[in-house]
């Protein structure tokens, strides 16, 4: 027994860094998806349907251009950090490259942006919550998660953003009483993203002493090919997930977007606690990738998703009316559908990170992102062939992900990339 206790001691230990890595990813993502569940009975019963309906459909739309300025620098930027973990002038010049590039990169998205919703009358009717929507876009210009990600520091940004949200709290529950209060809660709910980035950006100026300076476009380009990549890889992904929901506001109204966002947030909460575990874990692995670990998490893995669906199934009814009420109970068999999308984020996530980036295959996670959306539209127009409803969205999303799984397995048996250490 002993034995055992010290063994299990000496790999906690050794894996130190990591589990605190993971911890403080988890606990972010979970913050940020259990902060939405907290006030979602109440912003449900006082903004009602279809004014909540109306800001998730808003955000949306807004999330196609936080994608853009993201551009997937989470994943260069990251590895960049690792690399350089100990050299100050390296960390300030990957900083200073990805901010630069990122402001090039908002700047554009408020041109595009402003050109869609005044050409769009349905949009044009609505562009006061959208612009306060696309004011978060500010945000993830400045905010470099990554950064702390690599340098094994997040529960650094894990204290700010919790400090943030309890920060919007009260004024979310003193201020929004009414329909009528939906763009003042856009407005609380933005500014205390702006805040959060703002923080994190004092940080890493002040306590770490690292100065950002901007640098030329040229110097950037290299920035620009190295990550487009990932752009494309993480904008399919994204793009996939947003389109359903301004489908579902387009072609079914805004209580169905209700429905599907309840639905959504159901699955967030187990699909962010379990997706850190792959980003985590990918400091320590890239440092001792052989074919027998990966083997093993992918195996781990698949059974943590099945399991989250059979949870789903157990408890989510429960989760759907307790959340939402006997209205949104539709939000249950969706729940049960996008379940699915736990077990492909989790298997596909492992493989980009543990089997495709440690041998720069980037252009697989390109081609994996590519045939999921592309998929995704074939499942839906297949779909709506049949019926119109908002489980077809569902379905879609669900099949495009397993889709992705059977791909990344084709891929790494034919090159047989399991069969050898990187």
């Amino acid at each position: 027994m002993k034995d055992q206790y010290n063994k299990v001691k000496n790999i906690f230990n050794n894996n130190k860094k990591v589990v605190e890595n993971y911890f403080f990813m988890t606990i972010l993502q979970v913050l940020n998806s259990f902060f939405y569940l907290l006030i979602y009975p109440y912003l449900i019963r006082t903004l009602g349907l279809q004014s909540y309906g109306a800001y998730v459909f808003a955000l949306s739309i807004v999330m196609y251009f936080i994608t853009i300025v993201n551009f997937g620098f989470d994943v260069t930027g990251l590895k960049a950090i690792v690399d350089n973990a100990d050299d100050k002038v390296k960390k300030a010049e990957v900083l200073s490259s990805v901010l630069t590039a990122k402001i090039y990169l908002e700047t554009g998205c408020l041109i595009l942006f402003s050109i869609i919703v005044f050409s769009i009358p349905q949009l044009r009717e609505n562009s006061l919550l959208l612009y306060i929507c696309f004011a978060q876009t500010i945000a993830y210009t400045l905010l470099p998660q990554w950064y702390f990600q690599g340098l094994q520091r997040m529960r650094v940004l894990t204290f700010v953003q919790l400090i943030s949200k309890l920060l919007t709290l009260p004024f979310i529950f003193i201020l929004i009483k009414t329909p009528a209060d939906l763009n003042l809660f856009a407005v609380i709910t933005s500014l205390g993203v702006i805040f959060s980035a703002l923080t994190i950006t004092f940080i890493i100026i002040i306590k770490d002493d690292l100065r950002m300076r901007w640098q030329p476009f040229k110097a950037i380009t290299v920035w620009f090919k190295e990550t487009l990549p990932f752009f494309l890889s993480n904008s399919m992904g994204s793009f996939k997930e947003q389109s359903i929901v301004v489908l579902a506001g387009a072609l079914l109204g805004m209580q169905e977007v209700a429905v599907y966002d309840l639905a959504n947030k159901i699955i967030l909460v187990p699909r962010v606690m379990l997706m850190s575990i792959n980003g985590a874990l990918y400091p320590k692995i890239s440092l001792n990738n052989t074919a027998k670990i990966v083997k093993r998490i992918l195996k781990i893995e698949t059974l943590i998703g099945i399991l989250t669906i059979i949870l789903i199934i157990l408890f989510g009814k429960y989760v759907v009316i307790f959340m939402g009420g006997i209205q949104l109970v539709k939000a249950y068999p969706v729940s049960i559908i996008l379940s699915v999308t736990v077990l492909s984020w989790l298997v596909v996530g492992a493989y980009h990170f543990f089997v495709f980036i440690p041998r720069n295959m980037y252009y697989v996670i390109t081609k994996n992102q590519l045939i999921a959306f592309a998929s995704t539209i074939i499942y839906l127009l297949l779909g709506f062939i049949f019926i119109k409803n908002i489980y077809v969205l569902a379905i879609a999303i669900a099949l495009s992900g397993i889709t992705e799984i059977i791909y990344s397995q084709f891929v790494t048996s034919k090159n047989k990339l399991l069969k050898y250490d990187v």
